[in-house]
Parts: structure tokens; C-alpha cells; sequence
């Protein structure tokens, strides 16, 4: 919805110069506003995307001078004129008919534990002027980021990595652990990013900063699983638990002053949150769907099943059609618009359709999570026939893109020094109250991989626009839900099964049982021609090979023979060489 940005100084007086050069990258996300506002010590800064009070009120940094409370804000809280009616019974009044004054409020009235009360995705900060503090909240998802360094001198935040690295005290030396992770996971998991000492507020947490420095964090929300519950439930009774629970997610995601649309894949999901808001009363909905040109025998577009959707549901349906060029030629600001370097293939898809749609509105729902919280991939199965003891490694053996033995060969020394990922998930398994192997990577990648890979790839490619997405898959309520399901009925009949069961009722068989796709981008898992020229181009800069980053002869080995470097998440070349594209352009050494 918009971004954030903040220097408390530990040293004295804030400066703005830094905010105002965050801001200066973060003005794609809020391209409606700008806010900018030092007092004491403390300096906030805020790009604005009207969507919910578009008048002057609504503006940030917001102060409500007679609760001496200061906030900037980037998300949207969909039960906001619930809480406001709540709030203005006990007492409090309002300037605005903002979601953000109804936060201000909710913090003043019961603190830190406000966020319980907030369905919605959030990253907020509130400067406490009587104690000088400042208090930071993540949503319980991570739908929306967080980033912040801190030293002797002073803590920094950012909705953005590289809109934090302007800020001259934010160190850029590449993390081992974070560099690892992006070979491993193809995105950088946890509190750690792809530099040393830069941090994200994890999500379900918050975090109070005292003027002094001290630094004190607290979760408020865990995903938690109720096998005894899910033991006392038919079939029957589930469907129907789960159809009531994603109506009212699709329901709240209508909540805004602008138009709403959909990301139309042509895949279950899209299609589902489609018929859902047919449903709802939503007509002449704003549908869009993007394909690409097809290489060799791989085709690049699922328009037949997003045309049938789109048909069926009679929509404003907007098909995008990427050629090779229009690809080429955005790939570099597709990059710039990453917040940490994202390999998947259809983050280039994401970043071109937001394009397209910022041109007709400023909100979309997408399918994300649905996968992640239903049990779709391949690798889920599997996990129900490994031991405790083995549960780790057979979850990597599936989800790595690189084993060890080859990432010795292609990274530096350094950055294998060990197995940083492998360690990562045998930390998780083992604090994750989850009995089941197959339950604890349901709750890994829905708690954290989900956060750091597709929900990340969504809000940098649509805020690049200024279009602010929403994800119904991803109510906490409604994944709550979903984990007190027995994973049987997600797994049943190659996944997601009762989410089927329920579409069924809604939408197109056809689009229930076709084959499972993804964004294809034949182009990109290839990478032949121009984009093994750009691969070629890249390398070639005296600064990749003055990085030791990589071992540059293995790079040249995979230059020479792309082909020989696919793997089953698509191009081990295009992973390379997306990395040091990143670096390159946000100039790190």
C-alpha cells in the first residue's frame, strides 16, 4: 500500500537527509504522497497509496498531538470501522476515517497488545513522544516487509533492502549465511538477509526501540496445529468450515475506496477467489491474466484456462502477451525492483502484469499462499514417509536447488563453511510443536519460506506500481483454520484436495482437474540467445570477478554448457547470474 521509512538517532538530533533518500527510492510504492517529519531524535517518512481515505487526513506520518503518538504505516487493516466503532465507545475521537488513525488509537488504548485485535497485512512504526520510544509491528504473515540496521549511533528501517542501503551507516558486506540460503532456497529465510548486521522484523513479532539504543522484541502471534480438534470433524463438516472461512477472507479484501481486482492465473486458486466474488455480488470484476512467447517445445501462456474464467464470469478481463523483447527489456528494472534478489522465473511475470494493471486499478487479490496452507507441492507427500530423525534432510532433498558438494564447487569458500540451510531447517523441525514431519514442513514453508519467496515476489513487483495486492489465502483466521486439518485431507488426490472439494461448488470443473502450472517463462529456463548473452555480459564485469563470490571457472563451465544446468526449479545459470545482475545494480562491491 505505501512505503515506510525512519532514522532514530542515539547520537542526538535526527537528520532527514537519510529518510529523505529512502524515500526517493521508495516513491514507486506511494506514488499518491509524501510525508516527511523529524522532531527530536526521532525521523519518519512515508510514500502514500490512496486507497482507503483518500483525502488530506489520511496522510503520514500521522500525529495525533493530544496522545503524543506518531505513525507510519504501510498495509491495510480490513476489520478498521469495526475496531473504530469500538475505540470511539471507549472514549476516543477521529480526524480521519483512515485504517491508520484506527491504529494510532488501538496502540494508545492497549498497547503492544493491539495487534491481536488487527485482521490485516501491516508494518507500522509509532513514535511515543512522552517516553521517547519507538514501537515497530510486523503482520502475522510477513504479507508486508520490514527491513532495519542498527549500531552505536542509531537504528534505520525501510519498507525496502535497497531503499535501507542509501543510508550511508547501513553496512552492504555479503552475509555467508544469507548467500546461502539464496543457492539453497532460492530466497533468504528468516531474520537474516543477504547482508551482515540488516535484519527484517519477523513477522508476528514486534519490536520497542528506547532512545538510548535498547532494543527489546516479543511475538505475538505462532501459528499453532489442533490435532485434537481436527479428530472430532467429518469430511463434511470441514468443507463447509472452510468455504465460510475463505467467503469471509474474499468478503474483507473488498474493503477499500478504489476499484478491486483479480491476478487471473487460470489456475485453481485465482480462479476460485474469481467465482468467490462473483458470488459475493462482485460484477464486471477487473480480471488479468500474462503469457509469454513460447520456446522450443515449451509453451508460454495458460490463456485457455483464464479465458474460460474470464468467460464464464463474464469479467473485464485484460490478457497481456509478453513478447522476447518486452521481456529483455525489462528484466533490469524488474531486478532493480527487487528487495533481495528473487530467482523464480515468474517474478519477471508478476513484475509485467502489475504493469499492466496499475494502469486500471490500484488493488488486486492474487492466489498467493494457497499452496503453501493446503498442501500443494511435490514435495509434501514424501514427508509423510520419512522418520523424525531423517525429516530435514528429506525435506531438502526435495526443495534444494543446489546440493553441497556442487555449491562447494560454484561459491567460494567462505560461503560454505557449512550447511547453513540444512541447519536452518533442522532448527525449525525441532522447535516446531508439530509431532509429523509432513505437518512441519506445512508450517515451515507457510511461516517462513512463503514470507520471503511468493509474498515478497508479489509486494515488490506490484508495489513497483504503486498497486497494492492482497492475499485472501493468507487470513490468519483462515489459515488457523487450515491448520487444524488433518493433513490427509489436504494431501488426498495430489494435494489441496479440500480446497478442491469446496471449488467445486463454485467454479469450473476444468480449471479444478487441469494439470498444475505455474507463471511459465520458457525464456528464462532456457537461457539461450540473448538472455545466455546478458548472462555472458554480466560475468564479464571486472567487478564479478573482483567479488570472490563465486568460482568463476565453474561460471565459465556454465556459460559454456547451459544446458547441462537445469535443474528441477528451473536454470542454475539464470540463479548465478540474477545474484550478480542484483548486486551489480544496486552498486554493492
Amino acid at each position: 500500500m505505501c512505503g515506510i521509512a525512519g532514522e532514530i538517532s542515539f547520537q542526538g538530533k535526527a537528520s532527514t537527509h537519510y529518510v529523505d533518500a529512502m524515500l526517493d527510492v521508495l516513491a514507486v510504492r506511494g506514488p499518491d504522497g509524501r510525508g516527511l517529519a523529524a522532531q527530536g531524535n526521532v525521523c519518519f517518512g512515508h510514500q502514500r497509496l490512496k486507497v482507503i481515505d483518500l483525502t488530506a487526513a489520511g496522510a503520514q506520518p500521522m500525529h495525533d498531538a493530544a496522545l503524543g503518538l506518531t505513525i507510519v504505516f504501510n498495509g491495510c487493516i480490513y476489520n478498521y470501522k469495526a475496531l473504530r466503532h469500538e475505540l470511539e465507545q471507549l472514549g476516543h475521537q477521529f480526524f480521519s476515517t483512515s485504517d491508520t488513525e484506527v491504529i494510532l488509537k488501538a496502540y494508545a488504548q492497549w498497547q503492544e497488545h493491539c495487534m491481536a485485535r488487527f485482521n490485516g497485512m501491516f508494518a507500522f512504526a509509532i513514535w511515543h513522544r512522552d517516553s521517547n520510544s519507538t514501537f515497530f509491528a510486523r503482520d502475522r504473515l510477513g504479507i508486508k516487509p520490514l527491513y532495519y540496521h542498527h549500531n552505536g549511533n542509531g537504528f534505520w528501517f525501510s519498507s525496502t533492502l535497497p531503499s535501507l542501503l542509501k543510508c550511508a551507516e547501513v553496512p552492504s558486506k555479503l552475509n555467508p549465511r544469507g548467500v546461502h540460503q539464496y543457492m539453497s532456497f532460492r530466497a533468504i529465510i528468516g531474520a537474516d538477509t543477504l547482508f551482515s548486521d540488516v535484519h527484517k522484523l519477523q513477522p508476528g513479532h514486534w519490536m520497542k526501540v528506547s532512545a538510548s539504543g535498547d532494543i527489546q522484541q516479543g511475538r505475538y502471534w505462532q501459528l499453532h496445529s489442533d490435532v485434537d480438534d481436527s479428530n472430532r470433524r467429518s469430511e463434511q463438516d470441514w468443507q463447509q468450515a472452510l468455504k465460510e472461512a475463505l467467503f469471509a477472507s474474499a468478503r474483507r479484501r473488498l474493503e477499500a475506496d478504489v476499484p478491486v481486482g483479480v491476478l487471473l492465473s487460470g489456475g485453481l486458486d485465482s480462479s476460485l477467489l474469481v467465482g468467490m466474488l462473483s458470488e459475493l455480488g462482485q460484477k464486471q470484476l477487473y480480471t488479468f491474466s500474462i503469457g509469454f512467447d513460447n520456446v522450443a517445445e515449451e509453451e508460454g501462456n495458460e490463456f485457455k484456462y483464464s479465458d474460460l474464467i474470464a468467460s464464464h464470469y463474464d469479467t473485464r478481463h485484460h490478457k497481456i502477451y509478453a513478447r522476447h523483447n518486452t521481456l529483455l527489456k525489462h528484466l533490469r528494472p524488474c531486478i532493480e525492483a527487487m528487495s533481495e534478489p528473487m530467482v523464480s522465473h515468474d517474478v519477471i511475470g508478476f513484475y509485467l502484469l502489475a504493469q499492466a494493471v496499475s494502469q486500471h486499478v490500484k488493488v488486486v487479490q492474487s492466489g498467493q499462499g494457497a499452496d503453501e496452507v493446503f498442501a500443494g507441492y511435490h514435495w509434501y507427500p514424501p514427508m509423510t514417509n520419512t522418520t523424525d530423525s531423517n525429516a530435514a534432510q528429506c525435506y531438502a532433498d526435495a526443495y534444494f536447488s543446489w546440493d553441497e558438494a556442487h555449491l562447494a564447487q560454484v561459491l567460494a569458500p567462505e560461503y560454505c563453511r557449512r550447511n547453513y540451510s540444512l541447519s536452518y531447517i533442522q532448527q525449525y523441525f525441532a522447535s516446531c510443536d508439530d509431532q509429523l514431519p509432513v505437518d512441519k514442513a506445512l508450517h515451515l514453508d507457510t511461516a517462513a519460506m512463503l514470507v520471503d519467496d511468493p509474498l515478497k515476489r508479489v509486494d515488490n513487483m506490484t508495489m513497483a506500481f504503486g498497486l497494492e495486492a492482497r492475499v485472501p489465502f493468507l487470513d490468519h483466521e483462515l489459515v488457523e483454520l487450515a491448520f487444524q486439518m488433518p493433513h490427509q485431507l489436504k494431501l488426498r488426490d495430489g494435494g489441496k484436495y479440500l480446497l478442491k472439494q469446496v471449488a467445486r461448488e463454485i467454479i469450473p470443473a476444468a480449471v479444478i482437474d487441469r494439470p498444475k502450472g505455474y507463471f511459465p517463462v520458457p525464456a528464462l529456463r532456457q537461457m539461450q540467445g540473448e538472455y545466455l548473452q546478458l548472462a555472458k555480459e554480466v560475468f564479464s564485469q571486472p567487478v564479478a570477478r573482483q567479488r570472490q563470490l563465486f568460482n568463476m571457472d565453474y561460471i565459465d563451465t556454465m556459460l559454456a554448457r547451459p544446458e547441462q544446468f537445469s535443474g528441477r526449479f528451473g536454470s542454475k545459470l539464470w540463479q548465478v547470474t540474477l545474484l550478480e545482475m542484483w548486486l551489480q545494480q544496486h552498486n554493492i562491491q
